[in-house]
């Protein structure tokens, strides 16, 4: 084979240097928090020194983690699910399901909670009342938005 068909400079993922975050964001990707998020997890910070068994390692995730942040303020009354949002579904055996789109490091935080980068995150985000939309991408099963808060 001729070596003019060879693409040199095409970046091949297992050589690559680029490497993802801790969070799991690829490289150059803003990570986005909820307002109430960097709250909860700046409360959590302040709690650590005093701790009795004091975590070097989690004061220093939660430090750089804050300092990285892009904190989203959340729209007032939002016509489409966007990030910081609330909504409700109602799946095809009719039972309602409601999720938070919110950040990566915030999804343990809130119930509900699902990050803006997950495939059911990706799949919610633009999404308006009464548009079905796929929960999983592996199945056919969708549900229908009823709520968007």
């Amino acid at each position: 084979m001729s070596r003019a068909f060879v693409k040199e400079d095409v970046e091949i993922r297992e050589r690559s240097t680029r490497r993802r975050s801790a969070s799991g964001l690829p490289p150059g990707a803003l990570n986005y928090i909820t307002a109430e998020g960097a709250q909860r997890l700046r409360a959590r910070l302040t709690k650590l020194p005093g701790a009795p068994a004091k975590d070097d390692g989690a004061i220093s995730h939660l430090e750089s983690t804050l300092a990285l942040v892009t904190i989203v303020e959340p729209q007032a009354r939002p016509e489409a699910v966007v990030f910081g949002a609330t909504v409700t579904l109602r799946t095809a055996d009719g039972t309602p399901a409601t999720y938070r789109i919110v950040g990566v490091e915030e999804v343990d935080l809130h119930p509900g909670g699902v990050s803006w980068v997950s495939p059911l995150g990706r799949a919610l985000l633009g999404a308006e009342i009464g548009q079905r939309v796929r929960l999983d991408e592996a199945s056919k099963e969708a549900a229908t938005v009823v709520k968007i808060e």
